[in-house]
């Protein structure tokens, strides 16, 4: 059966030199090829495939965004290409099926593809994905807590939304909508995952479908028994619900 293989990597000669090593091996079928993390995440989703060579740094989206951007249960086994120091290598010998540091030989690759064989005939799918989720929660550790960026599938294309350019976010059934100038994107999100992905020195929430980024607040209007109406910049009003007026109290308390 042959090995269902996709390509990621920014630089023209690293795909092809990939590709030609790969050619030469017999049960490999190259599916696919990606210049850059967003061509990356929408082939790996419709393509489905057994392997991805997966280049780490990327413009845009590197190679762990493009992982954690895949649902868990749709996550290949991966192979990555890398000229990353050997600090963070540790975490690849820990976790990784394999790697490639860059440039490396045919000889290699061969090596990284017979681990990869052993994998599949044990059909340890499972225990490959554990190391992959392992990984990536190990490299999130390791780099900013909080992402600069989200990425918003939607209507057949990928949205790159830098953090700061959101006003606000409320829920929107199994979704969350985020607010932005003018445009607004659903993201397939629970309010509580989210929240733990933005910077709460920069966004707060205030209600129980509603976050909002502090930047975008212009004034709060003090109601009836001590609530408060949040109006931002644009003029959105938005409801402060009882249960997360605390944190509003302490940016009272600190600026006053």
């Amino acid at each position: 059966m042959a090995i269902r293989t996709i390509i990621v990597d920014d630089e023209p000669l690293a795909r092809e030199k990939l590709r030609g090593f790969l050619e030469k091996e017999a049960d490999v079928e190259i599916i696919g090829e990606s210049r850059d993390g967003r061509e990356a995440l929408e082939t790996i989703e419709r393509e489905n495939p057994d392997l991805v060579f997966l280049d780490v740094q990327m413009p845009e989206m590197d190679g762990f965004e493009v992982l954690e951007n895949l649902e868990p249960d749709r996550l290949p086994t991966v192979i990555f290409v890398t000229a990353y120091d050997q600090y963070a290598l540790k975490a690849f010998d820990v976790h990784a099926i394999d790697y490639l540091l860059k440039p490396f030989d045919r000889a290699r690759l061969t090596d990284a593809l017979s681990r990869a064989r052993s994998e599949f005939e044990r059909q340890q799918v499972g225990d490959v994905k554990s190391q992959l989720l392992a990984l990536l929660q190990d490299v999130e550790s390791r780099r900013s807590k909080y992402p600069a960026r989200l990425v918003i599938k939607t209507s057949g294309r990928v949205v790159f939304m830098k953090v700061d350019e959101i006003d606000w976010v409320d829920a929107a059934g199994n979704y969350v909508r985020i607010h932005a100038a003018d445009d607004s994107h659903l993201l397939r999100e629970t309010m509580g995952r989210l929240e733990k992905r933005l910077d709460p020195e920069k966004f707060l929430r205030i209600h129980r479908s509603t976050i909002v980024n502090m930047e975008r607040i212009r004034e709060l209007q003090q109601q009836f028994h001590g609530d408060y109406l949040v109006v931002l910049k644009n003029g959105q009003r938005l409801t402060l619900s009882r249960s997360y007026r605390d944190r509003i109290q302490e940016l009272l308390d600190r600026s006053s």
